[in-house]
């Protein structure tokens, strides 16, 4: 509406309002003449005001304490402003996000007689305490789309979950989560690493450079399959029916395994979790999958200048210890684990820490999940004999060893963006299964020094 317009308007709008009076039968001549000299002095006063404030207006394509030069600048910024909205929308970048980290990484494992940087090594001859997810460049891709759909890709070459379980991928996970009527209940499914434990694999949320026992030994890389989550105030649930530890079953497999996480957030500091395991895993022992069975309980504390975590591990899988009987016929494995661990923040760049690991595996010569098909006497292997598993290959055959280790690092925060590790970690078991490569003699202890460098965006 123009401004030319507004007192014609106004007049309109007053006369309606009076209509009424004017039609009723009861007023006199003399209060109708009164009631539009009343009107018309409203009227005025109106046009007055209309007037004073135009007054007060900057010129014709100006703004408040702007020259038409800068209103000019301001008027293309925000169309090139919404031209850009509209572009990101239409390609694709709205709620995009990319993010990612690489970890250069140092280690010192004297039994293994070995010192150097690794950064993005094959996995190719298998998972070890001193390898693991460790030396990774990882690119993170993540659409959250209209109605809460969030699509997400993280590719890790030759450090990550594909890279373990398909000797090729670069496939870190590849996952869907669509909402189911809202928000709080979504459908799950592609490629997921396990969530269970209180340590992540990624260093950006590992305070260690290693990982502990239980992370290492005694849980699967991830699961390929579909499920749902479902979160309810301070519960969060998820569960999936999916292949574990391989992207595709072999032939004549077909049950699906059974996982699932429970979290509660107690309060703002604390809160505890589970997870579990059910159905047909990889056995290296027979070449074909064997019931598992495997349940944890973590829980963490972080409050002040202190963390404190902790997780409790149970599990057994059928025909997987590493020796079997006299009769040559397969045996059960069972084990159980603790896990803990404690920092303190000297500063708010500094923390200082400490994990203390312990692994109970003695039964039938050892075993943990899918760590078997060691046994070849033939070859005079009897044990996974660099990450000490299994019996001792001059002792009792029948006996595993128990593990336990002792890590202790600091954390430094260079930047926002950068963090530097370095640890002192002591391996060790109650046989001699760790391997010294220089002469081929076993022993209970080993020692290894790591630092990493960690620079995330």
């Amino acid at each position: 509406m123009t401004v030319a317009h507004r007192p014609l308007t106004l007049l309109a709008a007053a006369v309606a309002l009076a209509f009424p009076a004017m039609g009723s039968a009861q007023t006199t001549n003399e209060q109708l003449l009164q009631e539009l000299r009343d009107l018309k002095a409203r009227v005025g006063e109106l046009e007055k005001k209309l007037k004073d404030t135009e007054a007060k207006l900057p010129p014709a394509g100006t703004g408040w304490g702007m020259t038409p030069d800068q209103a000019a600048e301001l008027n293309r910024l925000t169309v090139k402003t919404d031209a850009l909205e509209e572009n990101s929308e239409t390609w694709g970048f709205k709620d995009l996000k990319i993010s990612g980290y690489i970890e250069p990484t140092y280690i010192w494992n004297k039994l293994q007689n070995r010192s150097g940087f690794q950064f993005l090594n094959q996995q190719s001859d298998g998972y070890f305490y001193d390898t693991s997810y460790m030396g990774a460049a990882v690119l993170d891709i993540t659409k959250e789309m209209e109605g809460g759909t969030i699509w997400k890709l993280t590719l890790a070459p030759n450090r990550g979950v594909g890279a373990l379980i398909d000797g090729n991928s670069i496939i870190q996970e590849a996952s869907v989560s669509v909402p189911l009527g809202s928000l709080q209940t979504r459908l799950i499914a592609g490629q997921i690493p396990d969530w269970s434990g209180y340590e992540y694999q990624q260093p950006t949320l590992n305070p260690f450079t290693t990982h502990n026992l239980l992370y290492d030994f005694t849980l699967p890389a991830g699961y390929t399959g579909v499920g749902l989550m479902h979160t309810v105030g301070k519960w969060a649930i998820k569960g999936m029916l999916a292949n574990v530890n391989t992207p595709i079953k072999a032939p004549g497999e077909k049950s699906p395994v059974l996982v699932y996480r429970v979290d509660y957030s107690k309060g703002e500091f604390d809160g505890f979790g589970f997870a579990g395991l059910h159905g047909k895993s990889p056995n290296y022992n027979t070449g074909e999958g064997s019931t598992a069975h495997l349940f944890e309980v973590d829980g963490y504390y972080i409050r002040g200048d202190w963390t404190l975590q902790g997780q409790l591990s149970f599990g057994r899988q059928k025909d997987a210890a590493i020796t079997p009987d006299a009769d040559g016929n397969w045996r059960d494995a069972s084990w159980w684990g603790v896990s803990g661990l404690a920092g303190y923040a000297f500063t708010p760049r500094l923390q200082g820490l400490v994990r203390a690991d312990y692994l109970n595996n003695k039964k039938n010569g050892g075993g943990l999940y899918t760590y078997n098909g060691y046994y070849l006497p033939d070859e005079g292997v009897y044990n996974d004999s660099r990450n000490g598993i299994g019996p001792a290959p001059e002792g009792n055959l029948d006996r595993g060893a128990n593990r336990y280790a002792l890590t202790f690092g600091l954390k430094y925060a260079v930047n926002p963006t950068t963090t530097f590790k370095v640890e002192y970690r002591l391996d060790g078991a109650d046989r001699a299964v760790f391997e010294d490569v220089k002469n081929g003699e076993f022993k209970k202890r080993n020692h290894l020094l790591g630092t990493s460098l960690v620079v995330a965006f």
